[in-house]
């Protein structure tokens, strides 16, 4: 039995070690899953591959980025992110995490609304080198409601190439689920976020005669909820919110109704909104929405001023439209107006 001792002992010890090895093994990431060196060929990871990418030529690129879900990149994203030089972006926290899903190696650059104007002569200065510049946006396609206008405008003057890698964007998406018109739309961004300037900022879309795609934040789409009703009038809309994500969600209705329903909405979250054209015989502006009209240009000016633009607008008799601005003047007076 002693002599079996040390031989039991060794097989145990082997045994161990086998073990340590083989989880050391299942732990480790597959070779497709490292991060690259950043001196490497260009590539990128999916589904567990590895796949080499070109260098880029060149240029600056617009690339579209998910709007919530990663996998709506597109392979054409992936090889321009991957073979650019830099990926100037908004957030590179949140451009890190698009990047790191892919094992995308390229450098981030921060380009956001509060450094770009000293950023821009860094990567025009980068391209007149013959670097290639990736642009991207924290979701979706870059320069809607986003920075990146001016470089573009820059870029192009100075010979530069630009190039657009479409793919996934919050407007055409929400257009499309909204179960309304799409052949003409108007695509309007944030409206302001005081009631007043937008009150009358909606007074003047209510004119147009298409479809209207809105951004808005959770904190303010109950309220403007509430104001699109009272200056739209009986039109359908849809509220479109957080996109190709987990927690997708579309209401779609009158907006009386759901403006109604505004106190039980879901606040968290992005929120896309869409807002039916109107009717054929709406050429003239109702009572609600001269009045909000009218709410908004007399907090900003005086009462010849507001007339003078709502009877443009409206396209109401200007005798209507004085009377119902002297008794909205009446009614809430401006801090001032009756100083001597």
């Amino acid at each position: 039995m002693a002599a079996n001792g040390p031989s039991r002992a060794r097989r145990r010890r082997r045994s161990a070690l086998d073990w340590r090895m083989r989880a050391k093994t299942r732990s480790a990431p597959r070779p497709a899953d490292v991060t690259p060196a950043a001196d490497a060929d260009p590539s990128f990871a999916i589904a567990g591959q590895r796949v080499s990418a070109p260098r880029a030529a060149p240029g600056l690129y617009l690339v579209a980025t998910p709007i919530g879900n990663l996998g709506d990149i597109t392979l054409r994203a992936l090889e321009t992110l991957a073979g650019a030089d830099i990926v100037a972006c908004e957030d590179t926290r949140i451009t890190r995490r698009l990047m790191e899903r892919f094992a995308i190696a390229t450098t981030l650059l921060p380009y956001h609304e509060h450094n770009a104007a000293a950023m821009r002569p860094k990567i025009l200065d980068r391209l007149a080198r013959g670097g290639s510049v990736a642009l991207v946006s924290d979701a979706g396609t870059p320069l809607i409601s986003d920075p990146g206008f001016k470089l573009v405008r820059e870029a192009a003057a100075a010979g530069f190439a630009v190039t657009a890698i479409p793919g996934p964007s919050a407007v055409l998406t929400a257009l499309c689920v909204a179960a309304l018109p799409t052949d003409r739309f108007f695509f309007e961004g944030f409206l302001p976020p005081k009631q007043a300037a937008r009150r009358a900022r909606l007074a003047e879309l209510s004119r147009i005669d298409a479809t209207l795609v809105l951004f808005e934040s959770g904190a303010r789409v109950q309220d403007c909820l509430r104001d699109l009703a009272e200056a739209m009038g009986d039109r359908d809309a849809a509220i479109c919110r957080e996109l190709t994500k987990l927690h997708e969600e579309v209401r779609r209705g009158a907006l009386a109704d759901l403006a109604a329903g505004a106190d039980a909405l879901e606040t968290r979250g992005e929120f896309v909104l869409v807002v039916a054209p109107p009717a054929a015989d709406a050429g003239v502006m109702n009572e609600a929405a001269l009045d909000a009209l009218l709410r908004g240009a007399l907090a900003a000016g005086s009462v010849k001023d507001a007339v003078a633009q709502a009877t443009e607008l409206s396209r109401r008799p200007r005798r209507e439209v004085y009377a119902r601005a002297l008794e909205l003047a009446r009614d809430h007076p401006r801090s001032g107006d009756d100083a001597g």
